[in-house]
């Protein structure tokens, strides 16, 4: 069924870590869209708060958040993901993928809004 490559980044301290989740781990990511936030305990990271940035199909083709559904579709784009201007003004039709996520999704890509604080993982930690 699916499979999903997870990549969290942190933004503190610009790392990033990358899990493989599949089957019954991978299905809170179905029906998710571009920009929702999500609980971290389905990626084993509790007390966490991650949002959904991005992510890319099986053939490398983008997420983009302002196209609709979780088909692929061929847009007109002028900048943004999914084309790079060699010239300015440039425009040029590019396919690309809705902002929902499907089982098709190889990709997702996520950012740690939210994480506990050092003290709280202390306690945690003295308490078990």
């Amino acid at each position: 069924m699916a499979k999903f490559k997870i990549i969290i980044s942190d933004p503190t301290d610009g790392k990033s870590k990358v899990i493989e989740v599949e089957e019954a781990r991978a299905a809170p990511f179905i029906g998710r869209k571009l920009g929702e936030t999500i609980d971290g305990i389905v990626v084993d990271m509790p007390a966490t708060k991650l949002q959904i940035l991005g992510g890319s199909d099986k053939d490398g083709v983008p997420m983009r958040g302002d196209v609709h559904g979780g088909i692929r579709r061929q847009v007109v784009l002028s900048e943004g993901a999914g084309f790079k201007p060699k010239r300015e003004g440039e425009r040029r039709r590019k396919t690309v993928r809705g902002n929902t996520i499907t089982d098709e999704i190889v990709q997702i890509n996520l950012k740690i809004i939210e994480q506990p604080t050092k003290a709280a993982e202390v306690k945690t930690e003295s308490a078990a």
